[in-house]
């Protein structure tokens, strides 16, 4: 389900599913770890991909203009619309504290979970894939 709205079938499942658990989740069921190591390269890979198009799109553009615009469409707010829009919190593995408190749709746990499935997609499918999945995620 996630795979077709990203336009990417994964392939190690594992993967999906680490990056899909809170560290909430994490404390309450070791030795489970927590997504934000894959949050790490998936907004580095975010960045990359924004900032590429972004440049693409406006190769005379002066990084004074670009640079605000990278930061808007990775930024917190902007990743958790994208992660709302796919559904995402319906997937997250919260501990129950989080969970009561409404985890699913909290601004911080979407925002790093979509970069953590992001990073994911990165290592299975490369540059390629992360493109694609961006590209079904943001409206340009």
């Amino acid at each position: 389900m996630l795979g077709a709205r990203l336009g990417h079938r994964f392939v190690e499942l594992s993967l999906l599913e680490w990056a899909l658990t809170h560290r909430s989740w994490a404390n309450e069921h070791p030795p489970a770890r927590d997504n934000e190591s894959l949050a790490f390269v998936g907004d580095a890979v975010a960045g990359l991909v924004v900032a590429e198009h972004l440049w693409r799109a406006a190769p005379e553009a002066s990084v004074g203009l670009l640079t605000p615009g990278r930061a808007e469409m990775v930024s917190g707010a902007n990743l958790a619309r994208w992660g709302e829009a796919i559904g995402l919190g319906a997937h997250l593995r919260l501990g129950r504290g989080e969970l009561l408190s409404g985890g699913r749709a909290k601004e911080s746990v979407l925002a790093t979970a979509l970069e953590a499935v992001l990073g994911v997609v990165y290592l299975e499918g490369g540059l390629a894939a992360a493109r694609r999945a961006v590209a079904a995620l943001a409206v340009w």
